[in-house]
């Protein structure tokens, strides 16, 4: 009783998350899930929506507030260590082929090269920075990278009637090429609050590789700020000539010219204030 009451205590409720938000790669996985569907009806029921797909970096179990406050902090700790490990490269996660965990869970297959290495070093890495933060986190299991985009434990009624799921459903996509993701976000995702309307996790806190700096501003912002300078410019020119002829000292010979040449002098300073 006291082993199953700890179990149910620490299992998990959290998970980093890193979203698959590639349209090649959810549309393929729609046309698997299609396939299947047509020939078993019952496990429309055990589909991933896509809004859901994502590969899980980590999970945890996060008792309260308190704790889900220090699991952010955490998200938010590991960012530079990820960028470190990143060293200003980008990460192109290769998605080919479908295999199975005991018949009960489809999933898509994380192609093995540099890239998917540096995902198990970020996990390995993150792993670290949550457990000395004191977070019960991904202990006991390796990682082992995965697009889950099908399950008999999503309803209860279906596992009742299903115990496997026949790996022939899905025998034409075996080896299928489903897409590159490119790592740019992690979450840090609750397993059990509702989820977006668009069918991704509830979402405590993120983290964003790839953004531009503030200090390296874009081309449109640039010309921007080239326009108002330009603008300040002309604006301060006018403003001195108006006060330097509003300075200037007034004729009294009463010479007929000079009176001339002063009107012409406003006539032009009212037309370049309207230039």
């Amino acid at each position: 009783e006291k082993k199953k009451k700890k179990k149910k205590q620490y299992q998990p409720n959290y998970f980093i998350s890193l979203p698959i938000t590639n349209p090649k790669i959810t549309s393929s996985i729609q046309a698997v899930q299609d396939a299947i569907i047509q020939k078993d009806q019952r496990l429309s029921k055990a589909m991933v929506r896509s809004g859901s797909l994502h590969v899980t970096m980590l999970v945890m179990h996060l008792s309260n507030e308190e704790e889900i406050s220090v699991a952010v902090g955490a998200l938010s700790d590991s960012k530079d260590f990820v960028e470190d490990i990143l060293k200003g490269k980008t990460v192109d996660l290769s998605f080919q082929g479908i295999d199975h965990f005991k018949n009960e869970v489809g999933f898509v297959k994380l192609a093995k090269n540099d890239h998917a290495a540096i995902l198990t070093e970020i996990a390995e890495t993150m792993k670290k920075i949550f457990q000395e933060k004191g977070i019960l986190a991904g202990e006991g299991r390796a990682f082992k990278p995965h697009l889950t985009f099908m399950k008999l434990s999503k309803s209860t009624q279906l596992r009742k009637q299903l115990k496997k799921i026949d790996s022939s459903l899905y025998e034409d996509f075996k080896n299928h090429y489903f897409g590159d993701e490119t790592l740019h976000r992690l979450d840090l995702c609750s397993m059990l609050k509702k989820k977006q309307p668009n069918g991704y996790y509830y979402c405590e806190s993120s983290i964003v590789f790839g953004e531009k700096r503030a200090a390296e501003p874009d081309d449109a912002e640039l010309v921007s700020l080239s326009k108002r300078l330009v603008e300040n410019a002309v604006l301060k020119a006018v403003q001195q000539y108006l006060e330097e002829t509003q300075n200037k000292p007034i004729q009294t010979d009463g010479s007929p010219m000079k009176t001339e040449e002063a009107a012409n002098g406003n006539k032009n300073v009212s037309n370049n204030d309207k230039s």
